[in-house]
């Protein structure tokens, strides 16, 4: 990347602020009034020519004013960016919108993907966690009703999740305490994917007594093992869209082609997850800004992904939104940022996404 005086950033910075507050190609006469440089506009006029020379400016041929490229934005991003603060009201209406969700993981991730696109005015996107990786830390058994237990599974690093397991008759006491201890022992340390192949083997042996209570609950878990320990939900969509018609109003999609672009977009979810990058990233690294021709995809050249990984118990997942590279970045960037460090406190407290399970034996 080309090495920038301090008049070409001071400049860049300006034209950039000027064409994402107006949508419109920056002349040398605006740049000047709109940010007071402290120069004329001649001098302004000329060092975005200099900048056009370097490929941070474009000029489009119906305009005399200059436009910023996918470099420009780079530039600014990586240089020039002020981190920005998320404000009191919309800390408060975005832990509002999601704390409501609490209940249910897919639409905490449905209303974040909501959330993040009505305060950026971009397309809100999140990425449900998969949990089949997750480390079993302990479980516990509590009577709920006589026809219903109970299940509360502590995963790595705080994640809680509350299974519903419906049995014939009420488990006394002493059975749910003797379950608990015998599954403590023989399933904590592994991961919920080993758990499910390899619960029948481990639970061979288990002696609970002469509760036949207990009898039936164990045959509950080994008959409904692929639902007690699959905290998916195979009828959502493992990735959440917020809604279009808020992108949609952005002056980029004004036309017929380019809002048809858009819709094609949102319904190509395989595109998009690869596009996100799901799966492992560098520990180091929350937010990821992916301008333009840097996105993996050529369907996603015009558009600019910001993104950051939310972490709990082991696990992760994407939340970000897609925009045109027109955007206020400080803003969506602190946003952006702010929604996954919420979502990874939600994830953490208890019956932070409980499923109701209908387990039971024959």
């Amino acid at each position: 990347m080309a090495m920038l005086t301090e008049r070409e950033q001071e400049v860049l910075e300006a034209v950039i602020r000027t064409y994402v507050e107006t949508a419109e190609p920056a002349g040398s006469r605006v740049v000047a009034k709109r940010h007071g440089l402290g120069v004329s506009p001649a001098t302004i006029r000329n060092t975005m020519a200099d900048l056009e020379e370097k490929g941070f400016l474009y000029h489009p041929h119906t305009s005399a004013g200059r436009v910023p490229t996918d470099l420009a934005y780079r530039y600014y991003v990586d240089r020039l960016m002020r981190p920005a603060r998320v404000s009191v009201a919309e800390q408060r209406r975005l832990r509002r919108e999601l704390t409501e969700e609490t209940g249910d993981l897919e639409r905490l991730f449905e209303q974040a993907a909501h959330a993040l696109g009505l305060l950026t005015g971009e397309l809100g996107i999140a990425v449900a966690p998969r949990l089949d990786d997750a480390v079993l830390e302990k479980l516990e058994l509590i009577s709920f009703s006589s026809e219903k237990v109970l299940l509360v599974l502590t995963l790595t690093h705080g994640l809680v999740r509350t299974v519903y397991v419906d049995v014939q008759a009420s488990v006394p006491a002493a059975a749910l305490v003797a379950i608990t201890m015998a599954l403590n022992e023989r399933l904590a340390g592994r991961t919920l994917r080993e758990i499910r192949s390899t619960l029948a083997d481990r639970l061979r042996d288990v002696q609970v007594g002469d509760h036949s209570a207990a009898t039936h609950l164990l045959n509950v878990f080994l008959q409904s093992k692929e639902e007690i320990f699959d905290l998916r939900d195979p009828s959502r969509e493992e990735l959440h869209l917020g809604r279009a018609s808020v992108l949609a109003q952005q002056p980029e999609f004004a036309s017929g082609s380019q809002l048809r672009n858009l819709i094609e977009l949102t319904e190509r979810r395989d595109l998009l997850v690869r596009a996100l990058g799901v799966g492992p990233r560098d520990q180091d690294t929350t937010l990821q800004i992916s301008i333009g021709t840097e996105n993996a995809v050529p369907e996603l050249s015009s558009f600019t992904l910001v993104t950051s990984q939310y972490r709990a118990g082991g696990v992760s997942g994407v939340i970000g939104v897609i925009g045109p590279t027109r955007m206020p970045y400080e803003k969506v960037a602190a946003i952006v940022e702010y929604t996954s460090v919420l979502v990874s406190e939600l994830l953490r407290l208890p019956g932070g996404g409980a499923k109701s399970s209908r387990a039971s034996s024959n």
